[in-house]
């Protein structure tokens, strides 16, 4: 009886597995079935997204979309967990793929409708409305959407017919009323919107976009109480919405409650640890306050927090460099290239870090290719132009960013480098343009209007030039650089004392203002008056003590007080504050030299090449050094350095070509390089005699009395002009000219280095 009691059970168990693992290969056969799979993911997704679970949702969409690449209700779905993280560009492929998969998904034309408004594509927008407006000639969204591209497009007229034609549609759709009450703000009918607006909420009283728009009148009518309850209402119908409590923090900054504006955002950061529009919200209230020590420390927690957020690691590089940690800047933005070699903003901030780094031409082989792949991104022209600038390639430099202009018309920076370059080569054609263009794009910004000032101030007109200053100052009252244009005019007009006031009412707004201090000091040089000058700079040094540019300023005002001793502790306090102070350098090596101390001036440009290896204004000055020291092969290795770094510079080819003439060394080289320094130097004698010398050495003669009867005419006592001039013309055996350019050689400088060899020629 016990045997056939475990036969039976074994037999059952046996029959039992069996339908189990029939069971098992049944459901498994479901569950392959992609059209089963894929709808499941389908709900999954849906469920997340009704539990605003954003992020989630999106991966069970995608899973669907993986099954089947053509599942237009999921491309949908995927598109509303995009707008849901204000991931605009990702939401528009999404819609643009539904519609094209399903054109009679109308719910869908309109959501792409709108984000084509967004974009500023009005009729773009309009066809997709229309093509609803086809199917279902009163539906109330499609002819909003009408009424906003048409108001866009400056056709407020039209737009507010067609908002009221929206409502005569379906008279119960608030969103009707939020949107004619919009353009009547347009309209400037506050009272009517405020009407329109109270109407929708009698609709719906939950109405979030009745709700904010609002509050958003209230603000622009300053009734800030009203506002704020109406944001936070808006707060509490979506408290996942990060927007609203952006538009809560604006309101308390307008509102000088600075306190309470930190507060939300903080509040803010909390309530959204996963989602990046909220918890990057603080840093980007540091950001907006300019407060960049603070987004600089919030931006590295954050970047510690959300190492894969590429926003964050850009926003976090972007303000490294700012703050001139080029190392830090450069390893976070390293990492961004690693992750994404393609992502253009890290590219862009390379090239930027290699600039600023002193490396130009590293910088151009990291930005030309960019700029090539991306012919329509206006900042990767911008910064290619700096790198060429940098390079001293401005003709290329101005190009790049006429370029990112014409891309850009607002865009300031371009149009800002432009001015300033036109300033720099006195183009006053391009600082018109530019300037103006400035004034179109920032018009409560001072910058355009001084720009033009100059501008037209250089074309005479200083009445104009003063209406733009005065337009400076009205627009900016605190801001010294309107006062101390106007001081430059008052000076021109010979009004001195007023030209006094303005500089000293500057420096009260802007204590650190070096053109302020350097127009004041100047002008009491110019009024004689050394020892009220270093009084000035030492009261401004007391108040700002730490200004590398005020020591500057104080020794070259102790040298025209004529103590050199005082001048060069002044030159080395500023360089011990600023190292990259290079006019410091130059004049502290100036001041040594004077005072005989040679090799410690070689020292000192030494020194500062350690931290400016690419100023070719350092090597030329010490290649000068010690070339008057005899040490002319060392000398003619820094003219070399410069012209590596700058191979147009023409100070530097003119001396190096010099040399080599000297020397005897390749005579063509020679040539290029004085042709190079004349071109550079048209005006300068020395680079005349220099090119003269050169073709006399080719034997090119009459080439060289030109020249060098061009550099006795700009430096008629210089004895090296009238020996070349004299012998010149010995070689074409002009005896009586040569005789007395030789003789005047003599009589300017008796010891002249070539005395021995200038009275064997002239006793022949």
């Amino acid at each position: 009886m016990l045997t056939m009691k475990r036969t039976r059970f074994r037999n059952t168990w046996r029959i039992r597995s069996f339908s189990v693992a029939i069971a098992a290969v049944f459901l498994a056969g479901c569950h392959r079935d992609p059209q089963v799979v894929k709808k499941a993911d389908l709900n999954k997704g849906n469920a997340y997204f009704q539990a605003r679970k954003y992020p989630e949702a999106e991966i069970e969409y995608l899973n669907a979309i993986q099954i089947d690449p053509e599942y237009a209700e999921a491309h949908y779905q995927l598109a509303q967990s995009y707008l849901k993280q204000q991931e605009w560009g990702r939401a528009y492929q999404e819609l643009t793929r539904t519609v094209g998969l399903d054109a009679s998904n109308f719910q869908a034309q309109l959501d792409l409708a709108n984000l084509l408004l967004r974009a500023g594509k009005f009729s773009e927008a309009r066809e997709h409305a229309q093509a609803v407006l086809k199917s279902e000639p009163r539906n109330a969204q499609a002819q909003i959407i009408l009424s906003d591209a048409d108001a866009s497009e400056g056709n407020l007229s039209n737009g507010l017919d067609e908002a009221q034609q929206a409502i005569q549609m379906d008279t119960n759709r608030p969103e009707s009323y939020v949107n004619l009450a919009l353009l009547q703000e347009r309209n400037k009918n506050l009272a009517v919107a405020e009407k329109s607006l109270q109407k929708a909420l009698s609709l719906d009283s939950k109405s979030t976009s009745a709700t904010i728009a609002l509050g958003r009148l209230y603000e622009e009518e300053k009734r800030w109480p009203e506002a704020e309850k109406q944001f936070q209402a808006a707060v509490a119908l979506e408290p996942r919405a990060p927007v609203i409590r952006t538009m809560l923090a604006s309101l308390y900054l307008a509102e000088g409650q600075k306190d309470k504006a930190e507060q939300v955002v903080r509040d803010a950061k909390a309530a959204f640890q996963t989602n990046p529009a909220g918890y990057r919200m603080l840093g980007d209230f540091y950001l907006s306050q300019r407060e960049t020590d603070k987004a600089a420390a919030e931006f590295a927690s954050l970047y510690a927090a959300h190492p894969k957020d590429l926003s964050v690691a850009k926003t976090y590089a972007e303000i490294l460099v700012s703050q001139n940690k080029l190392d830090e800047g450069a390893k976070v933005d390293d990492a961004l290239i690693k992750s994404s070699p393609k992502d253009v903003d890290a590219l862009l901030l390379r090239g930027e870090i290699l600039t600023r780094k002193g490396k130009p031409q590293d910088a151009i082989g990291v930005l030309a290719p960019l700029v090539k792949d991306a012919p329509d991104n206006a900042m990767a022209h911008y910064e290619l132009g700096v790198a060429y600038a940098g390079s001293s390639n401005l003709g290329q430099a101005e190009a790049e960013w006429r370029e990112a202009g014409r891309l850009r018309p607002n865009a300031v920076e371009p149009q800002r480098a432009l001015a300033a370059l036109a300033v720099q080569n006195g183009n006053e054609s391009l600082l018109t343009d530019a300037s103006e263009q400035l004034m179109k794009s920032e018009p409560g910004s001072p910058e355009g209007y001084l720009f033009h000032a100059r501008a037209l101030l250089n074309s005479g007109n200083s009445a104009g030039a003063e209406a733009d200053v005065q337009k400076v100052i009205t627009i900016a009252p605190m801001d010294a650089s309107g006062y101390v244009f106007l001081a430059q005019l008052r000076i021109q007009q010979k009004r001195f004392d007023d030209a006094e006031k303005l500089y000293t009412k500057a420096l009260g707004f802007a204590p650190s203002s070096a053109p302020a201090l350097t127009g004041l000091v100047n002008l009491a040089l110019e009024q004689k008056d050394p020892a009220k000058a270093l009084r000035i700079v030492q009261d401004q040094i007391r108040q700002v003590p730490n200004n590398s540019g005020f020591y500057l300023l104080l020794g070259q005002t102790q040298l025209r007080n004529q103590n050199p001793a005082k001048a060069e502790a002044a030159l080395q306090k500023a360089i011990d504050l600023d190292q990259n102070n290079v006019i410091a350098f130059l004049l502290l090596a100036s001041v040594q030299v004077s005072q005989g101390s040679v090799q410690q001036a070689i020292d000192g440009y030494k020194r500062a090449l350690q931290t400016n290896p690419r100023d070719v204004r350092i090597y030329v000055s010490l290649g000068s050094l010690l070339e008057s020291q005899n040490q002319w092969q060392e000398a003619e290795g820094y003219y070399r350095k410069a012209l590596q770094i700058q191979p147009d510079y023409p100070v530097a080819a003119n001396n190096l070509a010099y040399l080599m003439l000297m020397h005897d060394e390749n005579l063509n080289v020679a040539v290029s390089l004085a042709q190079t320094a004349r071109k550079g130097l048209p005006e300068i004698p020395n680079s005349a005699d220099t090119l003269g010398w050169a073709y006399y050495k080719q034997g090119v003669y009459s080439a060289a009395i030109d020249l060098f009867q061009a550099a006795i005419k700009g430096d008629p006592k210089n004895a090296t002009y009238h020996y070349h001039l004299g012998m010149a013309y010995e070689k074409q055996n002009n005896h009586a000219l040569a005789k007395q350019q030789l003789e005047d050689t003599l009589q300017i400088s008796p010891n002249y280095s070539q005395a021995g060899e200038i009275r064997k020629l002239l006793t022949e």
